[in-house]
């Protein structure tokens, strides 16, 4: 497990440039000076840069062809060689951020393209370089006192714990497109993946974290979406196996994919769809994860939030299953009407 230390962490050179959507011909403003900041406010930035950081998910640069290629890397690799070129550097991210701003939904924001040193990533202290891009701005009042009463007014600004977008470069592993954190806040929405796929082309780093959250995606996906189309099995059945599948890998620390067959899957049938599903899973989405690796609590913590363990009733009833599938039963009645019957020691 990688450990990250930003206590040290200092920023040697900040920048701001403003950056448009280039579709709806909005500018693309560049500074031609440093930022200028106070301690304390330096100090509030680093709160604002580094705060929405998840720093057990690893990236690392990617490009189809050769790792030369994609712009972002060959921009940060000058750099940090150099670091005079800071001010020059920016302005090309700038520019390249701007040129891949062409989805309409893209809002105008402020990017912050900053210099760290003093990280400390296990035993090895690097610089790190990050770009941050602001996109909502909100409202604050301002009370200000007077001799006998207060002026109220407001003013447009950015919550310290709001960032929209950025990433933390660090130097190491360069020739392997070095090691870098995602920031993207509306990762979900189509426009915003512009910011990883397009503009930083980034690839997830294969760490324990990755293996595990990718290894309880395709059992979620397979329990939930294909094993109903192979088997006939309840909607009972299919919570005890979600349900199953989590409490294996809150259980251990090590996975290893034959004991988790043998213990979750038990069936000789579903495991076998079970690894041809996986088999092509991985290869259309173009991951691997290992027959074994350490477990991730952080990643079974992610993931357990979206294992659902709930049977919806029309609208009238959700039941909740977290333990014995074998305490309730599923029936229909003389009238044809169907039925959950729940059997349980004590009410809470």
């Amino acid at each position: 497990m990688t450990n990250i230390d930003f206590t040290e962490i200092e920023i040697d050179n900040l920048i701001t440039h403003s950056v448009g959507n280039k579709l709806r011909d909005e500018k693309i403003v560049l500074s031609v000076e440093e930022t200028t900041i106070d301690e304390e406010t330096k100090n509030l930035l680093l709160k604002y840069f580094l705060l929405p950081i998840k720093t057990e998910e690893f990236y690392s640069f990617s490009h189809s062809i050769e790792l030369e290629m994609n712009e972002i890397y060959t921009v940060v690799r000058k750099l940090f060689s150099d670091n005079s070129l800071f001010i020059n550097s920016s302005q090309d991210i700038a520019k390249l951020l701007y040129e891949q701003s062409m989805h309409p939904k893209i809002k105008e924001g402020k990017l912050n393209v900053s210099y760290f040193s003093k990280v400390i990533i296990d035993d090895e202290i690097v610089d790190a370089i990050g770009i941050f891009k602001s996109e909502k701005d909100v409202p604050f009042l301002k009370m200000n006192p007077g001799q006998t009463n207060f002026d109220i007014q407001h003013e447009y600004g950015f919550e310290l714990k709001g960032i929209d977008k950025g990433c933390l470069i660090l130097n190491t592993n360069a020739d392997d497109g070095y090691k870098l954190f995602i920031i993207d806040n509306a990762n979900k929405s189509v426009e915003a993946q512009y910011w990883k796929d397009d503009f930083l082309k980034v690839k997830p780093l294969s760490n324990e974290f990755f293996q595990t959250n990718q290894f309880l995606s395709i059992t979620k996906n397979y329990i939930t979406k294909e094993l109903t189309k192979e088997f006939d099995i309840t909607r009972t059945d299919q919570i005890d196996l979600l349900n199953r599948s989590v409490e294996f890998f809150k259980s251990k620390d090590n996975f290893n994919k034959q004991t988790f067959e043998s213990e979750v899957l038990q069936d000789n049938n579903i495991i076998e769809s079970f690894k041809n599903f996986n088999e092509l899973y991985q290869q259309e989405n173009d991951i691997k994860v290992d027959d074994s690796f350490e477990i991730s609590a952080n990643a079974v913590k992610k993931q357990a939030r979206v294992f659902k363990s709930v049977i919806k009733l029309d609208k009238n009833f959700h039941i909740y299953i977290h333990g014995n599938k074998e305490l309730i039963e599923q029936g229909i009645d003389n009238d044809g009407r169907k039925y959950y019957k729940i059997y349980y020691n004590e009410e809470k």
